[in-house]
């Protein structure tokens, strides 16, 4: 008991190198037990990646190969470990064939998407930056047309990734996202996204999401200044751009068509052949009467409808937030908020904003088209927000694609989307 009590008297006495001590000690205990977790968590996802490669495979049947698009540089220069540690076993395990390509500096992802070879898959490991490149470059490829039926796989290892919400279930764990999304890729469903076609005055590029312009784009770029303010920086990077300028009015002059109605999701199915005396009946019969054919119809001229806007943002978005809605027409849409705000409406929204950009208020001008131009005043300069990487801004015509690329989807996330629709 004496011992007991001296113990206590000492840390009594020295009661701010104890206070340090417990501090030290809590937040070693608390790290390592979240490197606990991050193990196993890759134990279990190693151990069901180990079932895929259990699977039998025919005789002549060869071994799935990807083609991994890997940016060392996203997360900070994390990316590569986190690579690495938590996504490569997986797929070796899996008995996937993997070639994988780094990235050296920006840009480079488009160049290489010209010599990639034909694959089964591919794979983009890193943020938002990294997959618009890999797009851009797989669709201004002449034979475009064929290595966009290669699905893709998307493995979230950017500060930010803008298509995750829609393709897998997040959580605040980046090992639990990173093997999760690994694991859909060994599942193989796959779900069909939308592409945005925008040109320029340069060679076109091309986005999943969407493309954003006005004032709360501006600011967002400004946060990342106020980071001594710590979670007031997203209010204070607003209120003091109202201090430089107000309003934040932007005008533009939109033209936009029509959208087009959706065909349905139907898979291709070859029709069963005819039978041999069918098949000699109407060989005769074209002989003997050749089918008359008809001349071409004209192609009936594009309608265009222009509008004038005046806004403080607008964003051209596509549907992919949820891919496996059911639609009626094929469409991007156009979302402009109205230009009345106060200056602490402004506030408000833009913190929102941060969160999801592509929340809007209930007052904003909202157009569905399958293509539209942007025609902006002369003299204004900015920036566009493109799958969030910055564009000068220029006039612009953006066209959609519909369900041009192929994605990997987990089950859970698409099961999750499906039931929000019912």
């Amino acid at each position: 008991m004496a011992r007991v009590v001296k113990v206590f008297r000492t840390l009594r006495n020295h009661w701010k190198k104890s206070t340090f001590a417990v501090c030290v000690l809590s937040y070693g205990g608390y790290w390592l037990y979240g490197k606990h977790c991050d193990s196993v968590l890759r134990r279990e996802a190693c151990l069901l990646a180990r079932e895929f490669g259990r699977q039998q495979i025919a005789p002549g049947e060869q071994l799935r190969k990807a083609t991994v698009i890997l940016n060392p540089s996203a997360c900070s220069g994390k990316a590569n470990n986190l690579f690495e540690k938590n996504a490569a076993p997986i797929l070796h395990l899996a008995g996937v064939e993997i070639q994988i390509v780094k990235t050296d500096y920006e840009g480079q992802a488009k160049k290489l998407m010209e010599f990639m070879e034909q694959t089964d898959m591919l794979i983009v490991a890193g943020g938002d930056g990294t997959l618009q490149e890999v797009v851009t470059g797989l669709l201004r490829r002449p034979d475009q047309d064929t290595f966009s039926k290669t699905p893709i796989g998307f493995i979230p290892l950017g500060s930010s990734n803008s298509l995750s919400p829609s393709l897998h279930l997040l959580s605040d764990n980046k090992v639990k996202d990173i093997t999760s999304a690994t694991l859909s890729i060994l599942q193989g469903e796959t779900v069909p996204l939308d592409v945005l076609q925008i040109k320029g005055e340069k060679e076109p590029v091309f986005a999943l999401m969407g493309l954003r312009w006005g004032a709360f784009r501006d600011v967002a770029a400004t946060i990342s200044k106020y980071w001594y303010l710590g979670p007031l920086k997203t209010k204070a990077a607003h209120w003091f751009s109202t201090l430089r300028e107000w309003p934040l009015v932007r005008e533009v002059s939109i033209s936009y068509l029509a959208p087009t109605l959706r065909p349905p999701d139907l898979l291709p199915q070859k029709p069963p052949r005819p039978n041999l005396v069918h098949r000699i009946i109407r060989r005769l019969k074209n002989y003997w009467h050749p089918p008359v054919e008809e001349p071409p119809k004209a192609e009936e001229p594009e309608k265009w409808v222009e509008q004038q806007l005046s806004t403080l943002e607008l964003f051209i978005q596509t549907h992919n937030k949820n891919p496996v809605e059911r639609r009626v027409n094929d469409s991007l849409v156009l979302c402009a908020e109205p230009d009345d705000f106060n200056v602490g409406e402004f506030i408000d929204v833009g913190t929102k904003k941060q969160e999801d950009p592509s929340v809007f208020t209930k007052n904003s001008t909202k157009l569905e088209a399958s293509a539209c131009r942007l025609q902006l005043p002369e003299g204004t300069s900015g920036f566009y927000n493109i799958d969030n990487e910055e564009y000068e801004a220029m006039p612009v015509e953006v066209r959609l694609l519909p369900r041009k690329l192929r994605f990997f989807i987990s089950a859970e996330r698409k099961e999750q989307l499906l039931s929000q629709l019912q």
